[in-house]
């Protein structure tokens, strides 16, 4: 779990990474649906942690509140990148 955890959260910022190379404002907003959706899978894995007692709710709330904030935020640049 810990290493599908770490693999997921590199994800969203590799996706970032290679989509800011990309020409065209489509192939940006691919990429950032890419992050999208390892961060939504960051998001399961903190789910199952909890579920499994692997953090406590204190941890779980933080970690979601934050994943939350990114998941907003990549929504909002996809969708300027679409529109733009």
């Amino acid at each position: 779990m810990v290493s599908q955890l770490r693999r997921a959260s590199v994800s969203v910022c590799s996706n970032i990474a290679e989509g800011s190379a990309r020409n065209t404002n489509k192939d940006k907003a691919h990429f950032t649906t890419m992050a999208f959706g390892s961060a939504v899978e960051v998001l399961n894995q903190i789910i199952i942690s909890f579920e499994l007692g692997f953090i406590n709710n204190n941890v779980y709330q933080e970690l979601r509140l934050l994943i939350e904030s990114i998941t907003n935020k990549l929504n909002a640049l996809r969708n300027y990148q679409i529109n733009k």
